[in-house]
């Protein structure tokens, strides 16, 4: 079978269209795999709880009837090792959960430190 004359360079272009469609979309205009949707879901799910865990953890460590001596530990401890002192005190863990993340256990920290 014999294709007319211009079929090649019709194809060729095509061809060419379609990757720089591709390029396009996916590195400007915020096209995604579905791998990479489900990994922004999931940031943006840690993110959330991180936001909605860290001031209820915060709370818990100022009803704790030792409140003034461990927050002036924790203000004596170094900055990286303030997560590790949250969750060893068990503050901001909910029920049911193995422990508090240390994303969460950071955040609580701050809020505590600044306050």
């Amino acid at each position: 079978m014999k294709l007319p004359k211009d079929t090649e360079p019709t194809l060729w272009g095509a061809a060419g269209g379609a990757a720089l469609i591709a390029m396009i979309g996916f590195g400007f205009a915020g096209w995604s795999t579905e791998g990479g949707s489900a990994a922004l879901g999931q940031a943006q799910a840690n993110k959330a709880t991180v936001a909605a865990l860290s001031p209820v953890c915060a709370e818990m460590f100022k009803r704790d009837p030792n409140f003034t001596a461990n927050l002036v530990e924790l203000k004596k401890t170094d900055e990286w090792a303030r997560s590790a002192y949250i969750e060893k005190g068990g503050w901001g863990k909910m029920p049911g959960a193995i422990k508090l993340t240390s994303e969460t256990a950071n955040s609580c920290a701050a809020l505590l430190v600044k306050a």
